[in-house]
């Protein structure tokens, strides 16, 4: 049995990785998914990296998972508990020091979301059902509307509190069909800031919500069976 603890992005809703963690656990393994204050104007990311590092404690082999804008916290989380392995799905790469908000610049990630717009012929005006929601199942959608809230200023201030990136062993999933972080951005950013190749899974940027059984496949290729 493996451990998966699951960071969500921006608004910070556990809730988001709900169809993981039933799959996870259908195959045998732990899976929690951590509530985020997202909403909280008083709390940010070291607040959010406090709250991750408590569920994994000091359970060696955890294997982290950080969605969207959980890709600032992660690495944070990395830097002070053990984690066995780190991967980052459809996820924010921060450089040392970096705030969220400076990422889109420094990345170019709007410039990269409207050409892929143009390129596959849907609205570059951003709205959740053609950026978000486009792929996931309506009753899925709808059932998020409950947890759904808003992402409070604060944490796109704060800088990712790490001197250099950790030494655990990272990957990044990039879904194919994300037209918020499109695939080719993806796999740019993980080459400039990471070094390594961006895998990819199927779905949209909510691809937890969408494809979670394909997502899972993707995270168990590489668990060993004895872990």
């Amino acid at each position: 049995m493996s451990v998966f603890v699951l960071v969500p992005g921006a608004g910070g809703a556990a809730w988001y990785w709900h169809r993981v963690v039933s799959e996870l656990r259908a195959r045998g393994h732990e899976a929690v998914a951590v509530d985020l204050p997202g909403a909280d104007e008083s709390a940010g990311l070291p607040e959010y990296a406090d709250a991750v590092a408590a569920v994994i404690g000091d359970r060696a082999g955890t294997v982290l998972v950080a969605q969207s804008m959980g890709g600032f916290t992660a690495p944070m989380v990395c830097a002070r508990v053990p984690v066995g392995e780190l991967v980052l799905v459809n996820a924010m790469v921060p450089l040392p020091g970096e705030t969220p908000g400076q990422w889109w610049g420094n990345t170019g990630s709007e410039a990269a979301r409207l050409a892929a717009a143009e390129a596959g012929g849907y609205g570059t005006a951003f709205d959740l059902d053609t950026y978000f929601l486009h792929d996931v199942p309506a009753e899925v959608a709808a059932a998020g509307a409950d947890h759904q809230g808003p992402e409070a200023d604060i944490a796109f201030g704060q800088p990712c509190a790490i001197e250099h990136w950790p030494d655990t062993p990272t990957r990044v999933l990039a879904a194919t069909g994300d037209r918020f972080f499109p695939v080719d951005f993806q796999r740019r950013v993980a080459r400039e800031r990471l070094g390594i190749e961006a895998e990819t899974v199927p779905g949209g940027h909510l691809a937890a919500l969408s494809h979670p059984s394909r997502l899972v496949d993707r995270l168990l290729e590489r668990v060993p069976r004895d872990r």
